[in-house]
């Protein structure tokens, strides 16, 4: 008897009608029982509740990244936008059509898909433009102190030092735009000059000061310079749809930067603020306005500080109302903090290896976290193969599905990067490379502090100056009231005297000797 020939028990026809959805939904893939697949079972998600957040959890190379591609392409088809992390470099073959093969084909058959091979409409961006995509810039001011204290590695008391340098440089209008303006004002509020600055709330001590300035320089030897500047990137350019109607896919091209990956998971947590701080409340839409895959979660939250970790929550809370679906990419769920997880209603667990005693204990809390199900679900995550998974979401009314393992669909976009030279065609034919590809460096708090500084340095030799054209005045009529040594002369009296004989030839030499005249040559 073929696969698709098992007769379906009790168990799976109860599981399979939880997925049977009247409402638009994208298609996972086929429903797994003992082994066995069965594509009749058809496991979905909702469209309308895909802006409730989600999970893709498992080890690596279980398939994360091909479910990904499989969830954005569906995406893009029915109208909605999506934001993927690429850290690998494989991810953007979803602009070129899949390859057609024997295993393709296997597995299309194996969960009832009829595939076809297409391309998605896609924008690569890259940060700060290393290596491929549109430059992707933030400004320091826009980043703002509790993210750039996560990147910069800094303590509480450092994060809190760093918040009243951001807000004395609000106040005096000194722009914030690339890492030397933040160095100069944190110079500046050190100095003889500037100390006094921050007196009346707190200060800046040198110690701290010192931490800062160093984290910024360590953090300039990284290649982190270029993130930060001008044009700052709109993230309101995530929510695009192409002509057709299909979703532009952004894809943030992250390998030259795979080094750093505290810096890129940061700068992920950027662009989902400030889509949060633009977009208008929408309550629960038809389907999201973007959904947002928040790839190596686990960088995110490894060493934040508490307040980072309470600005994360709230947007991921209050971010699904303004039609914006967020799903973490991580290898367990023990990685993403109880308070985010507990918003995460739709999840995909790959497969999770039981090795070592750690291991063991990260499979228990897993299972934990799934609701009651008739699987043996230690059992289940240890033995799947690559490209299934444990799946449960929310239905329609908001209610978790039964939990059910799943045989995934095929991507019908390439599975593997394009080529260079496809790719730079791509960034560079964008209407958006002649918005974002030059950086620009405009007055801002360096080069007004600068010039302040130089100001102050002519106005100090200035006032020098007028100083000692003061003294020199003062001591200028004192110098008239006292005679000088001629006129003292000429008024004693033995000049006089010596006056009287001027006709004679002593008189003559005395007088010439006096007055600095040469005597004539006869």
């Amino acid at each position: 008897m073929s696969v698709s020939e098992q007769p379906p028990g009790a168990e799976v026809t109860g599981i399979a009608a939880g997925y049977a959805f009247d409402g638009p939904a994208l298609e996972l893939g086929a429903l797994l029982w003992n082994g066995v697949c069965h594509p009749d079972a058809r496991i979905r998600v909702p469209l309308p509740v895909l802006n409730r957040h989600g999970l893709v959890a498992g080890a690596t190379g279980t398939g994360k990244t091909k479910t990904l591609q499989l969830i954005a392409e569906q995406l893009s088809a029915n109208g909605v936008p999506v934001f993927l992390a690429d850290v690998k470099g494989d991810v953007s073959g979803i602009a070129a059509p899949g390859r057609d093969g024997e295993r393709v084909r296997e597995r299309a058959g194996q969960v009832g898909q009829e595939w076809r091979g297409r391309g998605f409409p896609c924008e690569f961006y890259g940060l700060g433009g290393a290596g491929p995509g549109v430059p992707v810039r933030a400004t320091v001011t826009g980043f703002g102190p509790v993210l750039l204290s996560k990147v910069l590695r800094l303590n509480q008391t450092q994060e809190q030092s760093l918040g009243l340098i951001f807000h004395y440089a609000d106040a005096k209008g000194l722009e914030l735009v690339d890492l030397k303006d933040l160095r100069a004002v944190v110079a500046f509020l050190v100095s003889d000059t500037g100390k006094a600055e921050l007196k009346g709330i707190g200060g800046l001590s040198t110690a701290t000061a010192g931490v800062i300035l160093r984290s910024i320089t360590a953090f300039e030897q990284q290649g982190a310079g270029d993130f930060f500047g001008e044009p700052e990137f709109d993230t309101a350019e995530l929510l695009r749809t192409a002509a057709d109607g299909r979703g532009i896919v952004s894809v943030l091209e992250l390998p030259a930067v795979r080094d750093e990956p505290q810096l890129f998971s940061t700068f992920l947590m950027w662009m989902l603020a400030d889509l949060f701080g633009g977009l208008p409340e929408v309550g629960d839409p038809e389907k999201p306005k973007l959904v947002f895959f928040f790839d190596e979660a686990h960088l995110l939250f490894s060493g934040a500080s508490k307040a980072f970790l309470e600005s994360i929550t709230q947007t991921v809370r209050l971010i699904r109302s303004k039609g914006v679906g967020v799903f973490f990419v991580t290898q367990t769920p023990k990685d993403v903090p109880a308070d985010v997880l507990a918003q995460l209603g739709n999840r995909v667990q790959h497969a999770l290896r039981a090795f070592t005693p750690d291991d063991a204990k990260a499979l228990k809390a897993t299972v934990r976290t799934f609701p009651k199900s008739p699987y043996d679900l230690e059992e289940v995550l240890t033995g799947l193969g690559t490209g299934e998974a444990v799946i449960t979401v929310l239905s329609e009314e908001g209610a978790p599905t039964p939990v059910a393992a799943t045989r995934l669909r095929a991507p019908e976009s390439l599975m593997g990067p394009i080529d260079a030279a496809a790719l730079d065609a791509a960034v560079k034919g964008s209407p958006l490379y002649g918005r974002y590809a030059e950086a620009v460096d405009r007055e801002s708090a360096y080069e007004k502090l600068t010039a302040g500084q130089r100001a102050a340095e002519a106005a100090a030799l200035e006032a020098e100056r007028a100083s000692r054209e003061q003294r020199a005045e003062a001591r200028a009529p004192r110098e008239k009231e006292e005679p000088s040594l001629v006129e003292q002369v000429v008024g004693s009296g033995i000049f006089k005297s010596l006056a009287r004989s001027v006709g004679t030839q002593l008189g003559r030499e005395i007088s010439r000797s006096i007055f600095g005249t040469a005597r004539r040559r006869r």
